[in-house]
């Protein structure tokens, strides 16, 4: 279902979640599939690979009530405690007005601009730059910040970046996300748990196989009975791993159902709701090569802000890159773009004559492309809004934008 402007990219989130969510069965039958080949080769020595096929289907129409019951229930238990899972992993926990005033006040200030519920507020203690929105309906949604990003970035910085994730609420892209996390974490479990007991009997029985091969062949007056025989216990092993392989390669990519126009769009519903694309922009930047999560999943990190984690050649990334979402708002809402910062740790050669001004001064990231010399960031006027609902007198996507009619 392609998704060309806001409310159809919001169906089609719907629609991919539903499809998402049927799949899941579908793999997880594969991998009961394939732990029956791997068993019935086991107790049943050596026989031919239709034998093996035909024996594993039927114990697969045995044991399909019970994956099809341990599928739904994770299902429920991911319901009601995705969020617990996701703060067991990042370290994030609930934070109220009067521990954290400046950023409560920033996120009530922004849903009351718009008359949305206001989802709970997190922190993780990380020195990363990153935030990422979780939840399934009003009641769990929630959004996490990191103490890296509250102290490198400023208030309209921050803001930039709670309007983006409170965006990615309204548009359903944080059920479509959190479905995903939901997916890859039932067929990791049961991928690990066969390819396990694969390598436990397989190893275990090795020997057997391959007697049993040797002795058929010595008995067998052709070399047609021996293929039908030991060597069928060695191709259906085969296609058993291969089952599992494909099964874990999908759940990992399932990632790519996830649109990576949702960021785009989300960085637009920031825009229009702080009217300040210098403010994202600087965001941007500033979380660049610094969003890194240790210790966290590849699923935590597909709900981030920006995940840094790419492979071959950017074709499997969740997200696009920096540059690209910073040309979109240069493009299309007027910003401006200050260029991005140096590597965390590439110390930049200083002449000599400022060494001496600099040693004073407390070691912080650049507060923004506005900055005095006395380091506040200060940012330009930003012009009026057009009739038109756009920013800086150009289009931010659909003339309705996220947020509805100004």
């Amino acid at each position: 279902m392609a998704a060309y402007g806001l409310y159809t990219h919001i169906a089609s989130n719907k629609f991919r979640s539903m499809l998402l969510l049927a799949g899941l069965f579908a793999l997880v039958y594969v991998l009961v599939y394939a732990g029956a080949l791997v068993a019935e080769v086991v107790i049943n020595g050596n026989e031919t690979v239709a034998y093996y096929l035909n024996r594993a289907f039927t114990d697969l129409l045995k044991a399909a009530p019970f994956a099809t019951i341990a599928a739904i229930a994770w299902i429920i238990i991911a319901y009601f405690f995705h969020q617990s899972m996701i703060d067991a992993v990042t370290g994030g926990h609930d934070v109220t007005r009067q521990e954290e005033p400046r950023l409560y006040n920033l996120l009530e200030n922004l849903c009351i601009s718009r008359g949305i519920t206001m989802p709970k507020l997190k922190i993780m203690e990380s020195p990363a730059l990153n935030a990422f929105a979780t939840g399934l309906n009003p009641r769990q949604y929630a959004v996490t910040v990191t103490t890296g990003l509250l102290k490198a970035l400023n208030d309209q910085e921050i803001e930039a970046v709670l309007g983006h994730e409170l965006t990615h609420i309204k548009n359903g892209d944080v059920q479509l996300m959190v479905v995903a996390v939901i997916i890859a974490g039932v067929v990791g479990f049961f991928g690990e748990l066969f390819f396990r007991l694969f390598t436990n009997l397989s190893w275990s029985s090795g020997g057997s196989w391959s007697s049993g091969s040797s002795s058929s062949s010595r008995s067998s007056s052709s070399s047609s009975d021996s293929k039908s025989s030991g060597g069928g216990a060695i191709v259906v092993i085969i296609i058993a791993v291969v089952l599992i392989v494909v099964a874990w390669l999908v759940s990992q990519v399932v990632k790519l159902a996830l649109s990576r126009s949702r960021e785009y769009l989300a960085d637009a519903g920031s825009v229009e709701l702080t009217k300040n694309p210098d403010a994202m922009i600087s965001a941007l930047r500033k979380i660049e090569n610094r969003g890194e999560l240790p210790g966290a999943t590849s699923a935590v990190m597909e709900l981030c802000l920006d995940n840094p984690r790419e492979g071959f050649a950017d074709l499997f990334a969740t997200h696009p890159s920096v540059q690209s979402r910073v040309d979109a708002l240069v493009k299309f809402a007027g910003g401006h773009d200050p260029g991005p910062l140096p590597p965390p740790n590439d110390e930049a050669e200083v002449p000599e004559e400022q060494q001496a001004d600099q040693q004073d001064a407390p070691p912080s990231l650049p507060q923004g492309p506005w900055n005095d010399a006395g380091g506040r960031a200060t940012p330009p006027p930003v012009p009026a809004p057009s009739p038109s609902g756009t920013a800086a007198g150009n289009p931010i996507g659909n003339p309705m934008g996220p947020w509805g009619r100004h």
